[in-house]
């Protein structure tokens, strides 16, 4: 964890970035974008400090975070995918996990975050026509993914981004879920209790976010 600041209780997340972008190596550099990203979801969240403290130093202290190679843990993108309302949102029951979720998966090496998280949306849906309603963060959320099979226990360093589909909302369900649904945002309790989920429906609902795009 980064240390504190007596006087303002802030973590050192100011100089993690700052080491990010100082840095000449291809690494580091790549995840100076990520890093500042972070930063400013920290200011908007600042109840969210200490999870984003956290996530700040393992980008920083891990220059190769983006590949799942990392066996401690990885960056990996997801998506908040809501229709053209804004009223509904394209869940996965995952097939791994048995849980309804945002859609999203491992970064495989790619630094531009929300890339992957549109990337995912496409291979385990069949969407293509979506939108990031910003190129913020929407939410970020570090979680334990189980030991299976050969994969020993990790951490999935969770990037979310709100996305709105613009296209047909006719989707197909990959090998990697049970079943995709559109739920309504004020159902979404009804599917899971997760804390991060819910947590994202209250975003949802309290932020103004604009469908334009």
């Amino acid at each position: 964890m980064p240390d504190l600041d007596q006087r303002t209780g802030k973590g050192n997340w100011a100089e993690a970035e700052e080491k990010a972008r100082s840095g000449v190596d291809m690494g580091t550099m790549n995840r100076a974008p990520l890093m500042s990203m972070l930063s400013r979801y920290r200011e908007k969240y600042p109840k969210e400090a200490a999870t984003v403290d956290r996530f700040i130093t393992f980008v920083s202290d891990n220059d190769n975070c983006f590949q799942r190679s990392l066996q401690e843990g990885h960056v990996t993108g997801s998506a908040w995918v809501v229709d053209s309302t804004g009223e509904k949102v394209l869940l996965t029951h995952h097939r791994k996990l048995d849980r309804w979720l945002q859609m999203g998966g491992h970064a495989d090496g790619e630094s531009d975050v929300l890339s992957v998280a549109l990337r995912e949306v496409e291979e385990e849906s069949g969407l293509a026509k979506v939108a990031p309603i910003s190129t913020e963060i929407f939410d970020v959320d570090i979680h334990l993914i189980p030991e299976r099979g050969h994969e020993a226990e990790h951490l999935h360093y969770d990037i979310r981004f709100a996305l709105v589909n613009i296209g047909d909302e006719a989707y197909t369900v990959s090998e990697e879920s049970h079943d995709l649904k559109w739920i309504n945002i004020s159902n979404v309790s009804d599917y899971t209790n997760e804390e991060s989920m819910l947590r994202m429906v209250r975003k949802w609902e309290a932020a103004p976010f604009s469908l334009q795009t």
